[in-house]
Parts: structure tokens; C-alpha cells; sequence
């Protein structure tokens, strides 16, 4: 069942749990994190990475359209980290339900701006947008070294960016990195903002870049009021540290035979993922 942004999150948010957004790279893992929210029926938002769109390719787009469709659970196709209007407007021609666009990485005037032009194009095809506020730091090609100060949200801030742009979602800066991070990097959540924000802001939080937060932390920012958590670095180093055992075995070539094994420790990844954010079973509230 594909759907928006906005219809997907809105019962996450009243529900208090969080739907994962597991970053698709390639068809197979595509199949697989489906595959896997089928079998938990939990809500999905398959997240592409302008990156990850470029290295599949736009055409890729109408088989992840159907697959939404005819899936037994709800789904939103989300462009994940958009930094450009011509990367909204391509995500809207291309089948995409929900956008981001990312501009925390500029001055707040700016970041508004950038953000209130995407807003008013996605809208108009009845879309949903995500917007950032606050910095979690940069990363490399291989998403690593997410080590970059991080810029923490103010809550009043918060309020006037929403008030705005009229976000549909917004993803803020509690104390994540991007990435895997940095050896010596000891990451910790500020509980106490993420309350403070969630208290002045209505729409749906949002939280990147949780790969080595204790899951500790993550299920209690979930049971605070995150609704969205974007997952990407945890499937795939899965996904890939099985392709590295597979083919140790030369003799294998065909990916049919390489890839069941990978798809099945991503599927394991995700599912932890998944029971973490109590996303297992609320398909049904759909």
C-alpha cells in the first residue's frame, strides 16, 4: 500500500512508535527489506539516497512503484537528504511519495527558504516533505567519519522553521552522527531536548544517524516522541560483511547463489531494527 509521507508518520506519531527508513543501494536489498516488513508487518519508508539514485539509476523507479503498491504493508518511497530543488522536482517525476530537503547545512534564513520552495512544489502534487534543523555531521563516500561538531536543534527554532516551511516532518540534532562513527567517538542522546522539542513541535520527529547509539538510548528517544529513524550503515555493513564470506568461495559467481546469504543477514539487521523502533505489527493501525 503506498502512501505519503504525511498519512504514513501520522499514525506513528499518535501511536508512539517509529517507522524505520531502511536506505535501499541495490534491487536485492531492495526485495529483502520488503520482503522483511512483510513479515513483521511494520510500516516501511524505503529511503534512496540521491547517491544510491544515481548508482541504481532512475529506472529502477517503476518496480519500486508497483512493489509499494501491492505490498501488505504501508509504504512511503522517500528521497532521502535531497540538498537541491532540482533533486525534488526529479524525485516528484520519478515517483517518489515523500521528499527531503536537507539545509542544515545553511544559515536558518536559508535553510527556511530552500526548504518552504520544496514544500510549495511537493504540495501541489499532494507529496510530503521532511526538513532538517541542526547539523549531525558530514561523512565520506563509504558514509564514515560522521565526526564533524554537531549543531543541537533549538526547540524555538524548531517551532519558527516548521511555522515557516510547513514541514510535514522534521528531522532534528539530539546528539546522532552519520555514519559509523570514529573510533573514541562515545555518542550520546540529549533525552532532555528531544522532550523539549517534541513539547513545541506538532509534526513528526525525525532521527539520523543512530548506527552506534546503544539501543537503550533509541528506544527510549522512540518512546519520547521520534517517529522516523533512518537506517543505512547497519543493513548494509550486514548485507556486505556477508557478500565478504560468501566470496571466499571463488568458485561462485552467479547471484542467485551469492546473494540469498546477504539478503539474509540484512533481513536480520533489519528485523532488530524494526522490534527496537515497536514498529513489528502496526501495519495493522493502517
Amino acid at each position: 500500500m503506498l502512501m505519503n509521507g504525511t498519512a504514513l508518520l501520522a499514525v506513528a506519531n499518535e501511536h508512539d512508535f517509529a517507522i524505520p527508513a531502511f536506505n535501499i543501494s541495490d534491487y536485492a536489498m531492495m526485495n529483502g527489506i520488503f520482503e522483511i516488513s512483510e513479515e513483521k508487518q511494520a510500516p516501511l519508508i524505503a529511503a534512496i539516497h540521491p547517491d544510491e539514485l544515481r548508482h541504481i539509476g532512475v529506472d529502477v523507479m517503476p518496480a519500486i512503484v508497483p512493489r509499494s503498491r501491492k505490498a501488505s504493508v504501508p509504504v512511503a518511497i522517500h528521497l532521502d537528504h535531497g540538498t537541491t530543488y532540482e533533486q525534488i522536482l526529479l524525485g516528484i517525476r520519478t515517483g517518489f511519495t515523500s521528499m527531503m530537503l536537507d539545509g542544515s547545512m545553511h544559515p536558518f534564513d536559508e535553510n527556511v527558504s530552500r526548504t518552504r520552495q520544496a514544500v510549495e512544489a511537493a504540495r501541489a502534487v499532494g507529496l510530503s516533505v521532511e526538513g532538517e534543523l541542526g547539523t549531525i555531521g558530514t561523512t565520506d563516500a563509504e558514509a564514515r567519519y560522521g565526526a564533524a561538531p554537531i549543531i543541537y536543534t533549538d526547540p524555538d527554532d524548531a517551532v519558527r522553521f516548521v511555522e515557516q516551511t510547513g514541514v510535514d516532518s522534521l528531522a532534528i540534532a539530539i546528539g546522532t552522527s552519520h555514519g559509523l562513527y570514529p573510533k573514541g567517538m562515545k555518542p550520546e542522546l540529549k533525552l532532555d531536548l528531544l522532550q523539549q522539542v517534541k513539547a513545541k513541535v506538532g509534526v513528526p520527529l525525525v532521527l539520523h544517524g543512530g548506527s552506534n547509539n546503544p539501543d537503550s538510548e533509541i528506544a527510549e528517544a522512540v518512546k519520547l516522541g521520534i517517529n522516523k529513524i533512518n537506517i543505512s550503515s547497519d543493513i548494509k555493513v550486514a548485507y556486505h560483511m556477508k557478500m565478504r564470506d560468501v566470496l571466499t568461495d571463488v568458485d561462485l559467481r552467479e547471484p542467485n547463489m551469492v546473494q540469498p546469504a546477504c539478503i539474509a543477514a540484512m533481513k536480520e539487521a533489519a528485523a532488530k531494527k524494526i522490534d527496537l523502533f515497536d514498529a513489528a505489527g502496526k501495519a495493522a493501525l493502517y
